[in-house]
């Protein structure tokens, strides 16, 4: 009995789902919370930590859709999740990791605002890649 690829990918995108609400909902809105005096290394700290935590769970996502794709899935659902997919990463590295590198050199309110309003695009998509994700289980 072989790896289920479809439920690997599909794990892996519902276990980003739910660190992506929790970052949405609990992290980044309290990172306002933190006060001057400790925010930088607090975010730091953060950055280091999520880096490690949700690279690897990304590139594993990444990785488990380039091999069904590559081993012929083709359902619309999964198709337009690969869409979603490249939303999150053109995301990621056009507007949440600037934000966190303006917000490494200080807290800014704009920027954290910005940030917070952003992260919504993640957010939507990744939801999104769940739903298209389980009908195609």
């Amino acid at each position: 009995m072989g790896l289920n690829w479809n439920l690997a990918h599909f794990a892996t995108t519902c276990a980003l789902l739910g660190l992506i609400w929790l970052v949405q909902i609990v992290v980044y809105p309290l990172m306002n919370r933190v006060g001057a005096d400790h925010f930088n290394l607090w975010h730091s700290h953060y950055t280091s930590a999520m880096g490690s935590c949700v690279g690897p769970m990304m590139l594993a996502e990444l990785g488990t859709a380039a091999w069904l794709l590559f081993s012929g899935k083709r359902e619309p659902a999964f198709l337009v999740s690969l869409g979603l997919l490249a939303v999150i990463w053109f995301s990621t590295a056009f507007i949440q990791v600037p934000l966190h590198h303006q917000l490494s050199q200080g807290f800014d309110p704009i920027t954290h605002e910005k940030l917070v309003t952003t992260n919504w695009i993640r957010t939507a998509a990744w939801t999104l890649r769940v739903l298209c994700l389980f009908f195609c289980l």
